[in-house]
């Protein structure tokens, strides 16, 4: 299979990394990636990003600036480890509700028990369902977040449709995802970091390199900035614009339904 990235006309639906699988495939074997790696999911981040993961989630906390108010209700979606919802709560003055959405029941388990830790359960709900087919009635948030998650889902367009659905009329979606770098050098150490690197500190760190594998071809698969915001206006959405985070390492897309 080529190893260039797909397009704003789909190729995701069948792209598990670098192989072609058949269709209906993709999504339990993604599942098995990440209840491998549930428990060190903040690990896996802060190596897939060298540790940048953290600031460039203040920067779309920041971007999204949660209204300091009780009503106010988020959709986090492929964000079981709570990571984005507790930051939007903070942000908000533990005014705002926060829904985490994720398909993997590992990754809501290990949410859960830390949303616990940090006294935040009465501002979280925990939901196991597909980003696909959201189970929700439509115009039911402020803001629909999903970080590092959007690549993961087969049908990227479906998805963002739903995305468009579930919000309010003036309700933001915000997407935060690995991107293409747009700077020579340093497109070429962070592919050297990806493939040489990662998959080792993988194994190293929870015994088997494979799922590391798998999410460093997933984002050389992903479609780069223009293509993904050209998908985000496909499902309706207006203002659509992004921003570059380290050289195009990380991108945050934003949408309005207007």
């Amino acid at each position: 299979m080529s190893e260039s990235r797909t397009s704003a006309d789909g190729g995701m639906e069948t792209s598990y990394g670098f192989r072609e699988v058949p269709n209906g495939e993709k999504q339990s074997m993604v599942n098995q990636v990440f209840h491998k790696v549930a428990k060190r999911y903040d690990i896996m981040n802060d190596v897939m990003s060298m540790g940048m993961h953290r600031a460039w989630k203040d920067a779309m906390i920041s971007a999204l600036n949660p209204r300091k108010e009780p009503g106010y209700k988020v959709l986090d979606v492929a964000g079981g480890t709570g990571d984005i919802a507790f930051r939007i709560v903070e942000a908000s003055g533990r005014q705002a509700h926060a829904t985490v959405l994720d398909i993997n029941g590992s990754m809501l388990g290990v949410g859960a028990e830390r949303a616990e830790k940090k006294k935040l359960s009465g501002n979280l709900t925990f939901v196991e369902a597909n980003a696909e087919e959201l189970p929700f009635e439509a115009g039911s948030f402020d803001a629909y977040t999903i970080a590092f998650g959007i690549r993961n889902v087969p049908r990227i367009d479906v998805a963002l449709s739903e995305a468009y659905r579930v919000l309010k009329r003036g309700g933001r979606l915000l997407v935060l995802e690995f991107s293409e770098v747009d700077m020579p050098l340093l497109d070429k150490i962070y592919d050297a970091w990806s493939f040489n690197a990662i998959p080792q500190f993988g194994k190293a760190i929870t015994g088997d390199a494979e799922p590391y594998q798998y999410l460093v071809e997933s984002i050389r698969k992903f479609p780069n900035q223009e293509n993904f915001a050209a998908m985000i206006r496909q499902a309706g959405f207006s203002r659509v614009t992004y921003t570059n985070y380290t050289g195009g390492i990380a991108a945050l897309h934003s949408g309005w339904k207007l």
